[in-house]
Order: structure tokens, then C-alpha cells, then sequence
């Protein structure tokens, strides 16, 4: 891009040379006495070269682009479909320019969703256009104009249907056409941070987890990092449901207080946090242990209170699990007989989590 212009600059200052030339040969320079013979009078005024005449469509997209300034959509709009009608089918080198100028006409009075079908027609049929990434920029505005509540157009134009759905392809095609680009950062963080507000944690743990692997040097990466975790925490309903998420919150943790020490002391992301997950989960095995008690199975009580003990042995959980296993040892002798096993079968199950 940097050469073609700078060989259009060198292209337009000949031209203007050559011009200036041109002009000055045909000025009448007087340098001395008039000659013998004529009548004295006024200097005659140089003559000056005609202006090249412009380019008809240029002018059509020059009014176009004054009218979506000046506020009036719907001309730009008429001119543009005018335009579009006559040269359809055909190579124009304007063809692409004309779309996206019509795409952000139809986005000024609220045909977003008429609009991008220019910009998608544009970005298929025309990929080294220059308004390439302008028109996924605006796909992205549409994008996030469903993400915040907009419905999607429908039968005699009434707003029925969510857009996200387009909204989350519009990200994934961002992702897909412009990798590692500035924009893609932008679209990803936005369907995340859609996800985390909407409450569907899950989808908002995974798309952040994604924008990390994608972008390890985005400005944007201790913030990705951190409302991933908080994601994650949020998962958690308590004691008596699946603690699975709270290992995952650690590593991440772990994880973010090692790129980002500093960042991680400031936020409270640190031991202190893990040493408050690593009880959350603790607490779960201690219930889920009592569950089994109290359903007449000492055996995979048992075996969950070593598994707690072996994976959170600095937990007060673990400390009262200790005195739980003490009382079915004594209530059931039996179990006694089954220890070795259940300790194998622990120490086998310690492995899943960190």
C-alpha cells in the first residue's frame, strides 16, 4: 500500500510538472520595450490550460459520501441503487465502493441488517478491495448493535428474532478473514464480554481462553486473563454441586499471577484467592463424602475423604475429614479391611487435579 502510493504521489506531482510547463509556454513573457508598431497598451492575461474534466462516477460517490455526512441516508441511498443497477454484472473498478457506501447508507437509517449484505457481497466478490477491512469493521458494528439488544428484522419488518446468533458468525468470519488483526482482538473481547454479562459463563470461559491462545501479546491480555477467572469462580453454585471449575480457576490463577505479578497483587488474583478456592473444593468433597455417609456407603465415603485429605491436605476440610474417617473406621471394622484398596484407588485419583 505504502508503495502504491508513493507511485501515485510521483504519478500526480509529474503530472502537475508537465502541466505547470505546458501553462508557462504558452504565457507571452515581455522583457523589454514593446516593439515597434504597437500600440501601447496592458500586458495580455496568460493563458491558462483547461482542467481536465472528472470523472462522472467519482462524482456519483462524492455525493454520495457528502449526503451520508450531511445527515441524508436515503438520497445517498437512491443515488447509490442507481448507480449499482447500471453497472451490475459488470468490472467497474467503483463496484466495490459503491456497496460499502450504500452498506454504511443502509446502517445510517437503521437497515443493518440490509446493510450487511453489501458489506459481505463486498468482502466475497471483492477481497483486495480497499475497503476490505473498513467493511468488516462494520460488520463488527452490527455485531455489536445485536449483541446489545437490537432484534433482528423479520416478517413486515417487525424486530422478533435475536440477532446474536449473526452477531457470534459475524466474530467468527472477523476472526477467520483478518487473523491476528487489531479487529479480530476487538470482536473476540466483544462476544466474551457479551457472554459474561448474559451469564452463560461457560461461553464466556471458553472465549477467553481462546483470545489468549490467539493474541499472547494483545494489550488487552491481563485484562482477557482476568475476566476468564472471574468467569470461572462464577460457576461455582457452592458445596453440594460440581467443584471441577474451582481446580481450573487455580491454575488460571497461577497462571496470571506469573505473567502478571504485579497486576495480580493489585486485583486480589493471588495465594490469598487460591487458598479460598482450594476450601471451596475441599468443602464440596467433605458434603459429597457425607452424602455417601449418610446413604448407608462407608466405602466411597471413606474414599473421598483420602481424596480430599491427599488433595487438600492444607484445608480445615481436611482436618475435619481426618476425624470423619476416624469415626467409620470405628463404626464400621470392616472397612478397616478395604483401606489399602481405598487408599490405592485415592492415590490413583489424586492425579486429576493439580
Amino acid at each position: 500500500m505504502r508503495s502504491v502510493f508513493t507511485a501515485w504521489t510521483l504519478v500526480t506531482l509529474a503530472g502537475w510538472c508537465v502541466a505547470s510547463s505546458q501553462a508557462m509556454a504558452q504565457v507571452r513573457i515581455v522583457d523589454g520595450p514593446a516593439p515597434s508598431g504597437s500600440a501601447p497598451g496592458p500586458t495580455q492575461p496568460a493563458q491558462q490550460a483547461s482542467p481536465a474534466p472528472e470523472d462522472p462516477e467519482a462524482i456519483v460517490m462524492r455525493d454520495a459520501r457528502r449526503a451520508i455526512v450531511e445527515g441524508k441516508p436515503g438520497d445517498a441511498k437512491r443515488l447509490l441503487d442507481d448507480w449499482i443497477e447500471r453497472f451490475e454484472g459488470t468490472d467497474h473498478p467503483r463496484f466495490g465502493e459503491a456497496l460499502y457506501l450504500r452498506g454504511n447508507a443502509n446502517l445510517a437509517i437503521d437497515e443493518e441488517y440490509d446493510a450487511l449484505f453489501d458489506y459481505e457481497r463486498l468482502v466475497r466478490e471483492y477481497p483486495g478491495s480497499e475497503y476490505f477491512a473498513n467493511a468488516l469493521e462494520r460488520e463488527l458494528d452490527v455485531a455489536k448493535l445485536y449483541l446489545n439488544g437490537r432484534r433482528k428484522p423479520g416478517m413486515f419488518g417487525w424486530r422478533l428474532d435475536s440477532g446474536v446468533p449473526i452477531a457470534e458468525e459475524i466474530v467468527v468470519r472477523i476472526a477467520e478473514r483478518l487473523p491476528g488483526s487489531k479487529l479480530a482482538e476487538r470482536a473476540l473481547l466483544e462476544l466474551a464480554d457479551y457472554y459474561a454479562r448474559v451469564r452463560e459463563l461457560r461461553m464466556a470461559v471458553e472465549t477467553y481462553d481462546v483470545f489468549v491462545r490467539l493474541f499472547p501479546r494483545s494489550p488487552m491480555r491481563a485484562n482477557a486473563m482476568q475476566r476468564r477467572i472471574y468467569a470461572t469462580v462464577a460457576q461455582f453454585k457452592g458445596p453440594r454441586y460440581d467443584v471441577r471449575m474451582l481446580k481450573d480457576a487455580q491454575v488460571q490463577i497461577e497462571d496470571f499471577a506469573a505473567e502478571f505479578p504485579a497486576e495480580a497483587q493489585r486485583t486480589g488474583l493471588n495465594d490469598g484467592l487460591v487458598a479460598r478456592l482450594d476450601e471451596s473444593a475441599a468443602t464440596g468433597m467433605l458434603t459429597q463424602a457425607k452424602w455417601y455417609a449418610d446413604r448407608d456407603d462407608p466405602v466411597s465415603a471413606r474414599l473421598t475423604l483420602v481424596r480430599l485429605v491427599r488433595r487438600h491436605p492444607k484445608t480445615g476440610a481436611a482436618h475435619e475429614a481426618l476425624e470423619f474417617i476416624k469415626q467409620l473406621d470405628e463404626r464400621e471394622p470392616g472397612i478397616a479391611k478395604k483401606k489399602v484398596g481405598a487408599d490405592r484407588e485415592a492415590a490413583n485419583g489424586s492425579g486429576e487435579s493439580r
